[in-house]
């Protein structure tokens, strides 16, 4: 018989909010987080916008003063939203076994800032003036190596790095350590930075941003005939996911049960998905299968839904391929018109999204939806919440290299 995981404790860092019952209200009540971008000089750059964190060392507390300045800036995000999630599930982990215990905290990219600081340093002050903390600061697994060491976790303990599928990944292995015996309680989620001067560049230089400088807030618009591309953001999205009666022995408040994972790859082009979405329904349909219910079960899909043109449209071919009939009757959003694409982080928040619909029996919308694309078809919850019992939902998440991930939660029965 299969060990039953649940959610006991939810931590964001995003654009819009934080803590997590903010975000909530925000989300809402339709509101934005995104607008100009004050981190560096972007005077010359095409996209002046982004979900950029107001952060003022929100992390404080957690580790000291010294200490941050050893850590970039994602690994910042990564600590303060799983001191959120471990104060919101009450947990004490100095009375846990700690090799029980496990931490897997994703990024898509990792210390960026740091590795464009350093390259900056090494090219003007030369070899011996790059800091011996460069590597530590920049690697990926930094994130959840530090959580882990501040919780005195030493259970599994590592990061993935799919791109913006890295926090569902993260989810579903931590999903499975649990399931199969490996710790009894883990800290998964998923943390990103990459709003930087080559960061931005980048990715506005292959065209995978919206150029709508006139009016950032409304520039991302899933599912919308003009929309043009995604909005760059930072954040983390973190949860203590335990074993069902190891929670229940201690009195935790349960948000869901994690019911299910799957993951898959396109294998096509890097950086376009599935024309047909293949892939990602193939993700869909194994998490579907690992939860054990049919596609009628599941109430609300929080999308990937980046508000690309070809994204969302894949996701909605995929959606259809794997509800059939039900995708009529489904429910879909994308809190990405909200917080902007979080990238490596954005499955974590969504997780901790599809608790919070869960827990009120309300849809967060997609705000900016005024235009519906008559490729995208299904109901998108435009633009006003709704109220909705909520039995069980899914969230997806897919990123570039062609890497899928789907996840099934459910209300504990």
């Amino acid at each position: 018989m299969k060990r039953r995981i649940v959610l006991t404790g939810l931590g964001v860092v995003t654009s819009l909010a934080r803590p997590v019952e903010t975000l909530w209200s925000r989300l809402l009540a339709g509101d934005s987080g995104v607008g100009p971008i004050s981190l560096f000089d972007v005077s010359g750059y095409r996209v002046q916008f982004a979900g950029q964190v107001q952060w003022d060392g929100l992390a404080e507390g957690v580790a000291n003063v010294k200490e941050l300045r050893r850590l970039d800036r994602f690994t910042q995000f990564a600590i303060a939203a799983s001191a959120d999630a471990v104060r919101d599930s009450g947990i004490d982990f100095g009375k846990e076994d700690p090799y029980r215990c496990g931490v897997i905290v994703g990024s898509g990219i990792g210390g960026l800032a740091e590795f464009e600081a350093q390259h900056e340093r090494l090219l003007k002050k030369g070899i011996d003036k790059v800091s011996p903390f460069t590597i530590p600061k920049l690697i990926v697994n930094a994130a959840s190596g530090h959580v882990s060491s501040i919780h005195g976790i030493k259970g599994p303990n590592f990061a993935v790095a799919t791109a913006c599928a890295s926090a569902a990944n993260s989810l579903g292995e931590a999903l499975r350590a649990i399931r199969y015996g490996d710790a009894d309680v883990m800290v998964a989620g998923g943390s990103e930075a990459a709003l930087t001067p080559m960061g931005l560049a980048g990715f506005q230089n292959m065209r995978a941003l919206s150029f709508r400088s006139e009016a950032p807030q409304q520039a991302s618009r899933p599912f919308d005939s003009d929309r043009d591309g995604f909005v760059l953001a930072e954040g983390a999205g973190v949860v203590v996911l335990e074993e069902l009666e190891h929670a229940r022995k201690r009195g935790a408040k349960i948000y869901g049960e994690l019911m299910g994972y799957g993951a898959s790859g396109d294998a096509g082009h890097i950086t376009q998905p599935d024309g047909e979405g293949r892939g990602a329904a193939r993700a869909m349909s194994m998490a579907l299968e690992d939860a054990g219910v049919p596609p009628e079960s599941i109430d609300y899909i929080n999308a990937h839904g980046t508000s690309t043109p070809l994204g969302d449209k894949a996701e909605t071919l995929a959606i259809k391929k794997v509800f059939t009939e039900h995708s009529k009757s489904l429910v879909v959003s994308s809190i990405k018109s909200h917080l902007g694409h979080t990238l490596g982080a954005s499955g974590g928040i969504e997780l901790v999204a599809c608790a919070m619909a869960l827990q009120h029996n309300v849809i967060p919308p997609t705000i900016n939806l005024e235009t519906p694309d008559p490729e995208c078809d299904l109901d998108y919850v435009p633009n006003q919440p709704r109220e909705l019992k909520v039995q069980m939902t899914m969230s997806n998440s897919f990123g570039f290299g062609g890497h899928n991930a789907s996840l099934v939660l459910g209300r504990l029965s």
